[in-house]
């Protein structure tokens, strides 16, 4: 809703009014952040309690990291206005691509789970998004357009994760990663996660001698 609102403003030619929607983010930002971090430790507790493990531990942790890049980039490069804009839109790819992979197992019958024979279906419906997610990255990047690498880097993330994974797999490092991560507390993490973006992105927005206290803070709460 506030890339929506962002864009209309911007359609109209209000830079002011887009200034100030943007601070909002200061706080959706960090929120949205800390959310995610948090439901990723609360799925890998479930998959290490189960004894299951976590199949999208890599996914869930590296998508976490990948959205509080962007957000942070983002503002970073707040005056270069197309750069910024891109690094926000495409966080939709992010969001896009983990609604499409459950609207598949979740609603379409030849990605639905019905018992352990079709198991395999997990991964293809995460093939399937990934392919869609990639695809309309290359599309956006290939607009004649400047400062569209965003699209393109968001847009193969997916399969970069999932070459993470394999790569983890292979080293046995799995069941290791699910633990550590399951063994966060859910509500420090949201806490610690809330902290720490919102000191780097309210460090974007403040004068070069407060933006080097903030970001000394934030090296302390990491």
């Amino acid at each position: 809703m506030l890339v929506l609102a962002q864009l209309i403003v911007i359609a109209k030619g209000d830079y002011a009014l887009h200034r100030r929607v943007g601070l909002a983010v200061l706080l959706v930002g960090p929120v949205i952040v800390a959310t995610v971090a948090t439901l990723s430790v609360y799925s890998a507790k479930k998959g290490a309690a189960s004894g299951e493990g976590d199949f999208l531990i890599v996914q869930n942790v590296m998508v976490t990291l990948e959205l509080a890049l962007l957000i942070v980039l983002a503002f970073l490069f707040k005056k270069r206005r197309i750069l910024h804009g891109h690094l926000l839109l495409s966080t939709l790819i992010l969001f896009g691509g983990i609604a499409l992979f459950f609207a598949l197992i979740g609603f379409v019958p030849q990605f639905r789970i019905e018992g352990p024979e079709t198991f395999y279906r997990f991964g293809l419906a995460a093939m399937t998004g990934q392919l869609v997610c990639l695809s309309g990255g290359l599309a956006l990047f290939l607009l004649k357009s400047r400062d569209r690498w965003p699209f393109l880097l968001v847009g193969a993330s997916f399969f970069a994760n999932e070459g993470i994974r394999l790569l983890l797999e292979r080293f046995g490092l799995i069941d290791g990663l699910t633990a550590t991560v399951g063994s966060l507390d859910l509500v420090m993490t949201f806490v610690a996660v809330l902290l720490l973006v919102g000191v780097l992105l309210t460090a974007t927005v403040l004068p070069v001698s407060r933006t080097r206290r903030a970001l000394g803070k934030a090296q302390e709460l990491s």
